[in-house]
């Protein structure tokens, strides 16, 4: 049974410290085989008086904002089309990889490609899951896709994943895989 006790200087809400002791208790499980419930995680609030690094009282780094959370905001902002708010979210530098398309450099670029493809596409999410690997904070969105093909003729229950790369709270790449090539296929042979 693991514990593991955390100081932190006060100044984190009870949602930031929540956050903290589910991350300590999701890496822990990645390495310990344990049961979630037989993790223990205890955080003890230091107070700023009571510390100092250098000589000098510090004040705590303000917590991160939850990555599905801008996550979420992003993808809303595209599906809405506000590709000023969506552009804002990314970094330098910023790399998408679509089928059949990677290395998609601009919003632009993706709307481009994405014209002959289908009318307008919406995301029905099932899943949101975020981790930290090195400075990289990584965001899976899994769901299913709907909307219109150029003819005007609905699809839904298309299957896709989504995988950012955030690095200091913006997107520096989105991986995307799913089904609708599968899904046109199946059309076509249909049809024939």
């Amino acid at each position: 049974m693991p514990v593991i006790e955390a100081h932190l200087l006060e100044g984190y809400s009870e949602d930031e410290r929540q956050r903290l002791a589910r991350a300590l208790t999701d890496a822990a499980c990645l390495v310990i085989p344990a049961n979630p419930d037989a993790v223990t995680v205890m955080i003890r609030e230091v107070p700023k008086a009571n510390y100092m690094r250098g000589g000098k009282t510090r004040t705590p780094a303000p917590a991160r904002s939850d990555p599905c959370d801008q996550i979420r905001a992003y993808l809303a902002a595209m599906e809405a089309r506000n590709i000023g708010t969506a552009r804002s979210m990314l970094a330098e530098g910023f790399v998408m990889n679509f089928p059949a398309a990677p290395g998609l450099r601009t919003l632009e670029e993706l709307i481009a490609w994405a014209k002959p493809r289908y009318r307008f596409v919406k995301k029905a999410y099932d899943n949101f899951e975020a981790f930290q690997q090195g400075q990289a904070t990584i965001i899976y969105a899994t769901g299913t896709l709907y909307g219109e093909w150029p003819d005007g003729t609905a699809f839904e229950n298309i299957r896709f994943i989504d995988r950012f790369e955030m690095s200091d709270g913006k997107i520096t790449r989105q991986d995307v895989w799913n089904d609708m090539a599968e899904t046109k296929a199946n059309l076509a042979r249909a049809h024939n």
